[in-house]
């Protein structure tokens, strides 16, 4: 079978969503000690960390955007469509999606660094997106 770039960084996109919660739950216990019966039932609510309110954003983020970079990498294999372009907009959205929850996390606010990443990585999906949809039609 061809190799699929496009495939690879689609899988390593997910495996990232999938750990990004785990330094928020590393935040929660270390701010707030295991959880207890009581907690299921009421939420604690003492303040956490500034960081791990930013690690919480970045998965929530990163959960909310996976859904549409996997259906236009989806797409595209569906149809048999792998370019060039389509090869570097895939690995330029994982890498801004890396780099995006490193920076968020780690509250680096110079050069406005997370949200230059967030379109980075944005502006890779609608490229993307877009030749598809040109393929399609």
């Amino acid at each position: 079978m061809k190799s699929e770039p496009e495939l690879l960084y689609l899988m390593l996109t997910t495996l990232l969503t999938g750990v990004l919660w785990i330094p928020v739950v590393i935040g929660f216990v270390k701010a707030r000690g295991p959880i207890q019966p009581a907690d299921y039932k009421v939420a604690p609510s003492s303040p956490l960390p500034a960081w791990v309110d930013r690690a919480n954003r970045a998965h929530i983020n990163a959960v909310e955007n996976l859904m549409l970079f996997a259906i236009v990498v989806m797409v595209a294999r569906a149809i048999g469509y792998t370019t060039g372009l389509t090869v570097a907009c895939a690995t330029l959205y994982f890498v801004a999606r890396v780099l995006h929850a490193i920076i968020h996390i780690s509250g680096f606010s110079m050069f406005r660094a997370r949200t230059l990443m967030f379109t980075v990585g944005w502006g890779a999906f609608v490229v993307y997106a877009v030749a598809v949809v040109v393929r399609l039609i």
